[in-house]
């Protein structure tokens, strides 16, 4: 365990000078998630493109981040995550500049799969400092610090919209690509200030290419995106995806097993059974709450018929009570109590749904949703704090880029959900289906949670 000497908590290691720049980087991907969202329509008349074509808007960041999220948090773990974040901000900005001119839509996918690249160095190199700086200080795992990413998150998902919205109403649509310019470069001034140096590389570059995996990296993203397309279309389903992306699968596994260093270590995945538990738990819980992110809001605006401005403003509490969670779970020195409180949440919310309607009383219906607070920051913060204790430090960044990506997966999962359960339009049926359903999910998180017998006992101290 980490030594909790007096020392070892001093306090500036992790300070705000320490984290601001991660934190700051962590919002990249959630706003860039979020802000799209009021811009598609406006996008569309301006290319004259189907809905299905700007969705691909939608999802060539998602399934672009699931991918780079590893790869980058691989390449972290290889360069150093000071020199990846830095080159990670510089796509960003890069991307800004080219999707504030893009003169057409097949260009803004373009830029929409650069900043799922950019992007998603930003939150495995961040824990990866965090566990470098921790480890050269003899430092237990700085929940405050990691509570402060998952608030910056969290935060930035449930202001994204109304900011997207806003920008894109005075200043057109190319404003959301543009603000990642001054982003980037804002972060990237306070990286090179406050960040520590990497420790220098010896290896050559040649050297360090080589242990990248590319074919591994290559195999992963191919089976990977066979099985999303799979989920995103299960109301047609095209069943050759299924045994093309379990060859792809197996093939990964087999060259994971066979390579020493690969992209993806399948063995320690096999041998670190409280790793993998952890990445199939937080799947499971993001899955619940990106059925309220996107399920609720399309139920308010179809079947309650409220306004989508007055349907961002009833899911408001529901962030604000997500960030004191993620805050209030940086305080516990339990793994295990955040995640069954996370559960318990989410029944209480999923149980306040079975009973609303289109026409319920608006405190209600905003009450029910607020519930889904819970679990959205308390999983959040534990899981982050679980993968630094339990993924071996040589892989910090590999194993958080890894926690992203099964959390993209959960999102898939709540989306095909969301489509079998709501079919052409949400109603009162739907949402009552969805919430039943959820309630399973629920449970079963609850449950399994409080008998889990690799969550580790008492504080972690």
């Amino acid at each position: 365990m980490h030594s909790t000497t007096p020392q070892a908590r001093k306090p500036s290691h992790f300070g705000f000078r320490f984290v601001m720049p991660l934190a700051l980087g962590s919002t990249l991907n959630p706003i860039n998630s979020t802000m799209i969202s009021t811009a598609l329509a406006p996008i569309a008349v301006a290319f004259g493109a189907t809905v299905a074509q700007t969705g691909w808007l939608i999802a060539g960041l998602y399934l672009t981040s699931a991918i780079a999220q590893p790869t980058m948090g691989r390449l972290a773990d290889l360069f150093g995550p000071r020199r990846i974040y830095l080159i990670s901000l510089a796509l960003v900005a890069l991307a800004g500049i080219i999707g504030s001119l893009a003169p057409s839509l097949a260009v803004l996918v373009g830029v929409r799969v650069l900043l799922g690249v950019g992007t998603s160095g930003a939150y495995p190199s961040a824990m990866r400092i965090f566990r470098s700086q921790g480890d050269r200080h003899g430092m237990a795992p700085p929940r405050m610090a990691m509570g402060a990413l998952s608030f910056a998150g969290i935060a930035t998902t449930a202001f994204g919209p109304l900011l997207g919205g806003i920008m894109t109403g005075t200043f057109g649509w190319h404003a959301i690509f543009a603000v990642n310019i001054p982003l980037a470069l804002l972060t990237a001034g306070l990286v090179v200030l406050w960040v520590p140096r990497d420790t220098p590389r010896t290896a050559t570059f040649p050297q360090l290419v080589q242990e990248i995996d590319l074919r591994g990296i290559a195999l992963f993203g191919i089976a990977l995106i066979g099985l999303m397309t799979f989920l995103m279309n299960l109301d047609h389903p095209l069943w050759w995806t299924l045994p093309a992306s379990a060859a792809c699968w197996i093939g990964f596994a087999v060259h994971s097993l066979r390579r020493s260093q690969p992209f993806v270590d399948v063995r320690m995945l096999a041998r670190n059974l409280p790793l993998t538990i952890t990445y199939l738990r937080i799947m499971l819980f993001l899955m619940l709450s990106y059925c309220i992110l996107y399920g609720f809001a399309q139920w308010l605006e179809s079947s309650a018929h409220y306004s989508a401005s007055a349907a961002g403003l009833m899911t408001l509490p529901m962030s604000v009570l997500a960030g004191m969670c993620s805050l209030l779970a940086a305080r516990t020195r339990s793994l295990r109590s955040p995640f069954v409180i996370g559960a318990a949440g989410s029944l209480v919310g999923c149980g306040c749904l079975i009973f609303i309607h289109s026409d319920s009383p608006v405190w209600f219906i905003a009450s029910a949703a607020m519930f889904f607070g819970v679990p959205m920051g308390m999983a959040s913060t534990a899981t982050q704090a679980a993968i630094y204790v339990q993924a071996p430090a040589s892989e910090m960044g590999t194993a958080a880029g890894l926690q992203r990506t099964f959390s993209y997966v959960g999102a898939i999962f709540a989306a095909s959900l969301l489509g079998i359960l709501f079919g052409h339009k949400p109603s009162d049926g739907g949402i009552h289906a969805l919430a039943t359903v959820m309630i399973c999910v629920s449970a079963f998180l609850l449950v399994f949670t409080l008998f889990d017998r690799t969550l580790p006992k008492g504080s972690l101290d």
